[in-house]
């Protein structure tokens, strides 16, 4: 991947966006708002997804009687494309056919009676001439267009993007097509039509998956005397402040919950694959019983959406899904009782994510609520036709889904709160994604976001780290089998090796719900990705010694434009650096729970972060919640070669104000694996820098001032390479487990601080050669040399 950046624009190309803008006017597609969604696509951005999503910020005096009209101008002399849509997000359903530049703009209109009138003709003229659901749906737009387009005039600044033949197709159809797909599915609507039970496999499935049928029944045996789920299970109520007791009680409503669950799809499962065996009978029992717990629980309980929202949308999923399972097994009053509690526990979803005019349209940047709409989704797809509000729900949540996954980076993959929640969202993703896109017939596995979120994956949680790193849980060990699960839904090179290079097997309630043969397994090839990458939108890179060695040396470094919100740190600008499956630079503390005091103080300040901080540990500002998005970095330079890697990035807005600038570059000389990382620094006062980092070894301080840290067969030397550092041992709150020992590089007070450090990976003690110019200095580090600015 390659860092592009666009300085100039064809005259061909200023002459076309001449031509399609209107009048000059404030662009209202751009909210005051911080955490609001920003207008995509932009910038001649190359698009990985054709057609691509398109999102603005809602009309400032919008009602719920606002629509939007927009016009997407193709390249050259061809037509505009016109959509008319009721929120603030357009995903066409057809892929756009020419390469090129396109541009787009969107304007507020109020839908009017003779609106939905031309609407309601159309489509019964459509109707009546045998058009399918498709064709009723453009004919109806294709009416209401004319009469928007007079009343549209506050028009958005125009924007631009860029289609080549890179781009994959992914068309989703329109709600009316997809909700048909479901209806003709039939029960079960989330396994395959081909779905056979175990005595009718063919030699091959038994092969390839018997062994996790025999899984599935040990783990269901386990768990028959599992005790029941209550809700005096759990006394505490909230009082809208977290304390400590809890948020362990809510940890074990999400365990206990998420256990039952479990059983009772697990057993359903079986019961399906155990037809024409006497065992079945004692399966379908056992999902019944833990359905019944489920079901008997109150939705205005503990496990209610406003005391605990993974509960409920736990307990309605699973409901859902066995139902679906055991839909011709259950009887009526049965099947009314777990459909009342999925009504109810559903409509709080929905009420929460589609209210305030459906805020998660505007305001996409919640951790839990992105999810959920991945649950509300599923649990109307398996609902449709059954429960009255499943079609509101549906059209609400489905393409809205789709279309989002996931908000926590561009269109080219990642996840911005994290890789330790990035994980969890890779196993969500299986979780909702098969029986979802088997639902739908629109698999969305094939996103081009998708493959780049497993990229992703793969460059900062490659086979044999040990940790994961930026954001809450980055000292947790990766559950690799999780990551293997969702790799083995893809079938590209890069999956293949991820998956074939990972430990573990995934469960095998999924894995038994997973197509046959398994997409990875169609792969003939696998190959790793590059050893080099960057995520712009997240502002992450990764710059590996080797990507197919697990023995590889990592050196991850962040920026991010989305700053310290949620559950990211203020950690802009700062790096990790692993070795061999060693942790030799880590970040410091743990997640004991979000928003307790030794969150605050110091799992996410910038001190616990190998970074800059100035006057004895004043890092990056943390506090509050949405302010966090405008205090963040961005990374401003990346290049990758054999030999070498190359990173900038700019931390400044996120001291807001404290410094003038905070620029750190980063060289990575991959054949000599190590590392030059520079800061530049200043500030409108005076300040002492302090140049921090972290060990989960004793970090030894040697006498001419270079530090070592060894992590069993793994080593690294820190040295400064400018005169005037001083190394100091810090002091830091006990970790959970084992050891953490914390060091800076100081400077005494001044306007401007610079440091250079050299980080040495096995402690080769390589020749060091620091050489000032006129216009630049020059260092020379063993075989390689760099050209650095002047202080």
């Amino acid at each position: 991947m390659k860092f592009v950046k666009y300085s100039l624009l064809p005259y061909a190309v200023f002459t076309a966006l001449a031509t399609f803008a209107t009048a000059s006017r404030a662009d209202w597609a751009i909210s005051a708002n911080i955490e609001a969604v920003r207008p995509a696509p932009d910038k001649m951005q190359l698009q990985p997804q054709n057609p691509p999503g398109f999102s603005w910020s809602r009309y400032p005096i919008a009602t719920s009687s606002t629509w939007y009209l927009v016009i997407i101008q193709p390249p050259g002399t061809a037509a505009p494309i016109k959509s008319v849509v009721p929120r603030n997000w357009l995903l066409p359903t057809h892929a756009f056919p020419t390469a090129g530049i396109y541009t787009w703009k969107v304007a507020p209109f109020t839908r009017t009676q003779a609106m939905n009138d031309a609407d309601a003709a159309a489509r019964a003229k459509a109707k009546a001439a045998g058009s399918n659901l498709a064709q009723i749906e453009a004919a109806a737009e294709a009416a209401v267009v004319p009469l928007a387009e007079p009343v549209a005039k506050d028009w958005s600044t125009v924007r631009s993007f860029t289609i080549d033949s890179s781009a994959i197709k992914f068309e989703v159809y329109d709600n009316a097509t997809l909700r048909d797909n479901v209806l003709r599915h039939g029960r079960s609507r989330m396994l395959p039509p081909t779905f056979l039970p175990y005595l009718k496999w063919s030699s091959a499935m038994v092969t390839e998956r018997g062994d996790q049928v025999r899984r599935l029944i040990e783990t269901v045996q386990s768990r028959l005397t599992m005790a029941p789920v209550k809700d005096t299970d759990w006394p505490l109520v909230s009082s809208g402040t977290m304390t400590t007791a809890l948020s362990n009680q809510n940890s074990d409503i999400r365990n206990r919950i998420n256990r039952t669950a479990h059983q009772v799809e697990a057993a359903a499962l079986l019961y399906r694959l155990k037809q024409g065996e006497a065992i079945a009978t004692a399966y379908l029992n056992e999902a019944i019983k833990r359905g019944d717990e489920l079901a008997a629980l109150s939705p205005t309980g503990p496990t209610s959406y406003a005391n605990q929202d993974q509960a409920t949308r736990t307990i309605a999923l699973s409901l859902s899904k066995s139902l679906d399972m055991l839909w011709n097994n259950l009887d009526s009053t049965r099947k009314a009782t777990w459909q009342a509690n999925i009504a109810r526990r559903t409509t709080d979803i929905y009420n929460d994510l589609a209210g305030s005019n459906g805020r998660m349209d505007q305001y996409p940047y919640d951790a839990h609520g992105g999810n959920t709409l991945g649950f509300l989704a599923l649990i109307a797809a398996l609902n449709l036709g059954d429960v009255p509000a499943a079609q509101t729900w549906f059209d609400f949540a489905v393409r809205t889904y789709v279309h989002q996954v996931y908000t926590w980076s561009g269109p080219e993959g990642g996840y911005a709160n994290g890789t330790a929640y990035g994980q969890a969202a890779a196993d969500f993703s299986v979780q909702i994604w098969d029986p979802l896109s088997q639902a739908l017939g629109v698999s969305i596995y094939r996103k081009p976001w998708s493959d780049g979120f497993l990229r992703f994956m793969a460059h900062f949680v490659p086979p044999g780290t040990p940790n994961h790193v930026f954001g809450d849980g980055h000292e947790d060990v990766p559950n690799t089998y999780l990551l293997k699960a969702f790799a083995s839904r893809f079938n590209t090179p890069a999956a293949k090796w991820y998956f074939n290079s990972m430990t573990g097997v995934e469960d095998p309630l999924t894995l038994l719900q997973a197509p046959s043969p398994l997409p990875v397994n169609t792969v003939a090839t696998a190959a790793p990705p590059p050893n080099g990458a960057f995520y712009p939108s997240v502002g992450w890179a990764a710059m590996h010694s080797s990507m197919a060695d697990t023995k590889r040396t990592s050196l991850y470094f962040k920026s991010s434009p989305y700053g310290s919100y949620n559950h990211s740190h203020g950690d802009q600008n700062s790096i990790v650096l692993n070795s061999g499956g060693k942790r030799l630079l880590i970040e410091a503390g743990y997640y004991d729970w979000y928003g307790s005091p030794l969150w605050s103080s110091w799992y996410r300040a910038t001190k616990s972060h190998n970074a800059v901080t100035y006057d004895n540990g004043i890092g990056q500002r943390i506090e509050g919640n949405t302010v966090n998005l405008g205090r963040n970095g961005k990374i401003t330079g990346f290049s990758t070669t054999s030999a070498m890697d190359y990173v900038e990035g700019d931390a400044t807005p996120a001291f807001e104000g404290a410094l003038s600038l905070n620029r750190r570059k980063v060289w990575y000389f991959r054949s000599q694996d190590a590392a030059v990382v520079m800061d530049t620094l200043t500030a409108p006062v005076a300040h002492a820098w302090e140049w921090n980092f972290h060990a989960a070894v004793a970090i030894t301080a040697n006498a001419d001032g270079t530090a070592t840290i060894v992590n069993g067969d793994r080593s690294l030397c820190v040295s400064s390479i400018t005169p005037g550092a001083t190394l100091v041992k810090r002091d830091g709150p006990a970790p959970r487990t084992g050891i953490e020992d914390h060091a800076a590089f100081t400077r005494p007070a001044a306007l401007k601080g610079e440091f250079v450090v050299l980080l040495d990976v096995g402690c080769k003690k390589p020749a060091v050669k620091l050489t000032t110019g006129t216009t630049s200095r020059v260092l020379t580090v063993g075989s390689q040399t760099i050209t650095l600015p002047l202080p």
